[in-house]
């Protein structure tokens, strides 16, 4: 391609609208350009590095079985009923007004449930892997860092179903392989975590993350060992609280102005870890208390999760006076005037010598016993991990970074297919359910990572796999050297004759501008062919990454540009590993 006739809009300043450096880079690259909040057209330069990635995921989808569908955007909103999830995605779901009856699909569980109903009947017709890559609808309130969190994104999901819990398993590790494959070959840094199905539903699921400042997940990454877990499902190996040898009787006490454990242990003396903070939870419109030891932080996916509920949210400042007779900070698990279920953390189990609310603004209860003075009906993990705490795999300290989330595995089991009626006869001639897999990749997110990996100060650091061209073939004064032109158009036809992918910048621009507009796109090699080298009878070849450089006579140029490329596409693997 020649950079005269291409479109490549780049800029000079980074948009002030831009945070995130992927989005940043994206922009001033000419990758894309915002149509609206959470919409992006992808420019011919990004589009390349678009189809790039999707062709690794074709081909390692393929390697494991899967067969390419393309599903519907639009969706009867009857099968997303039958599945129940139009009320746990709620407002995420784009429903079309103007044709009731039909919405836009984020995801199609319920799409490959329903085709599977139709076709498959017997346990001969299994297993089977489908998949696709298509656009994808979801209404984020708060689209934000470029494509990483838009309102429209191109996912790769697929769709594992077996005949057996086994077959499950099996299919389930299929794409695990494969994913890291497709990471490692698009030279992506990261790590698997344990996660929450959420809304999927289903009993296992992992995310693979890669670590950035720009990422809206949080997880828990061992400094030690492989554990790894998003916060929504981290563990750590913290202290419980110990049970005293006595109980003193219950007392309670003036406490005024009072309104956070702070108060309570600055103002009256008290040791944080005896300190039992209650909150009060609307669960599916019911009241559940939870109390957590002194300033936890509640983890509110563990305890939607521990609670099995569709909607969880805190209660108002209303409903807590309504149901618990006092304000927030004053609310406890002894004399609750309202009966309601009350959850405690693990932390906390059967301990005494506690202090909380007494239901009464500006009075609170000490040497409180969970096992004398009240009701606990569940104990459960619902704490958020904290930095340093000790992993529970192998105690050493824990980190707690912000991650991308690239791709996510879920195993469903037989929620869509018990849901949608995809039955199939089993060997014995028994009625059973599908058991089904999901597995999901954002393409646009891959790049995004990519290049909050890979950047530096100048612009994007490609690699071959991914790289929208291999080479940046840059030509110094065309216009006033006939032998530069000359040496560099048949420099262009070789390369692309070898088969080798070439953005050639002959324009009449000074050789400052072409330069930075080089390292800006950032692609794997820059060929700078000049009056300088050329009368010298070289050219001169330069790595974008490393700024290494090579001087080779022209008719060596190709032979160089394909053992280098080979060496970096290598390189980008080994670091991804």
């Amino acid at each position: 391609m020649r950079y005269s006739r291409a479109f490549i809009p780049t800029l000079r300043e980074t948009p002030s609208e831009a945070q995130a450096i992927s989005h940043q880079l994206m922009l001033r690259a000419g990758l894309i350009r915002p149509l609206a909040a959470g919409v992006y057209s992808f420019l011919p330069l990004g589009w390349r590095v678009m189809q790039k990635v999707m062709r690794v995921i074709r081909e390692e989808m393929d390697a494991i079985g899967g067969q390419e569908f393309h599903f519907p955007a639009l969706n009867p909103v009857e099968i997303w009923q039958q599945t129940g999830r139009v009320d746990t995605m709620g407002d995420v779901l784009f429903h079309i007004k103007n044709r009731e009856g039909l919405l836009l699909a984020p995801t199609h569980e319920e799409v490959v449930a329903f085709h599977a109903r139709q076709h498959i009947k017997s346990y001969k017709d299994l297993p089977q892997i489908w998949y696709q890559i298509q656009p994808k609808f979801r209404n984020e309130p708060r689209p934000r860092f470029g494509v990483l969190r838009g309102r429209q994104f191109t996912m790769k999901d697929s769709y594992s179903l077996d005949a057996t819990w086994e077959g499950l398993d099996i299919s389930y590790e299929k794409h695990a392989h494969a994913y890291r494959r497709i990471f490692q070959r698009c030279g992506l840094r990261f790590f698997v975590v344990g996660a929450s199905s959420g809304a999927m539903g289903g009993s296992l699921s992992q995310e693979f993350m890669v670590e950035s400042p720009a990422g809206e997940d949080t997880c828990a990454v061992c400094s030690q060992c492989d554990y790894a877990a998003n916060a929504e499902v981290a563990r750590s190996a913290v202290d419980p609280t110990p049970r005293m040898p006595d109980s003193q009787p219950l007392e309670r006490f003036p406490t005024p102005g009072v309104r956070s454990i702070d108060d309570l242990v600055h103002r009256f003396a008290l040791p944080e870890e005896r300190c039992a903070k209650a909150l009060l939870y609307i669960a599916d419109g019911r009241p559940v208390m939870v109390l957590l030891r002194g300033n936890d932080e509640l983890n509110e996916v563990k305890l939607q999760a521990v609670l099995g509920a569709i909607s969880l949210r805190p209660a108002s400042p209303e409903e807590l006076r309504n149901y618990t007779g006092a304000s927030a900070g004053s609310i406890g698990p002894v004399d609750l005037p309202t009966p309601m279920l009350i959850v405690a953390d693990e932390r906390l189990r059967d301990a005494n010598e506690l202090v909380s609310g007494a239901n009464s603004d500006g009075y609170h209860y000490r040497h409180i016993d969970l096992q004398r003075d009240c009701r606990i009906d569940l104990y459960a993990d619902v704490r958020t991990v904290q930095m340093g705490e000790p992993c529970p795999e192998c105690k050493a300290p824990l980190r707690i970074v912000r991650a991308i989330e690239v791709g996510h595995i879920f195993k469903l089991g037989t929620k869509y297919s018990e849901a949608l009626g995809a039955m199939f006869l089993d060997e014995h001639g028994r009625e059973c359910p599908i058991i089904m897999g999901s597995y999901g990749i954002g393409v646009e997110r891959i790049i995004a990572a990519f290049i909050e990996q890979n950047h530096d100060e100048r612009g994007i650091c490609w690699i071959p796999t991914i790289a929208p061209f291999h080479v940046h073939l840059v030509a110094l004064a065309l216009e006033r050297d006939e032998a530069v032109r000359q040496t560099a158009d048949t420099l262009y036809e070789q390369l692309g004759q070898a088969g080798i992918e070439v953005l050639y910048d002959d324009r009449n621009e000074s050789a400052g501008v072409k330069f930075n507009d080089a390292d800006l796109l950032g692609l794997p090699l820059q060929l700078i062919v000049g009056p300088r080298t050329v009368g010298s009878g070289l050219v001169e070849v330069k790595e974008r990454r490393s700024d290494r450089r090579h001087y080779v006579a022209p008719e060596q140029v190709v032979e160089t540009v394909q053992r280098l490329l080979a060496q970096l596409s290598e390189a980008g693997c080994e670091i991804a590993s």
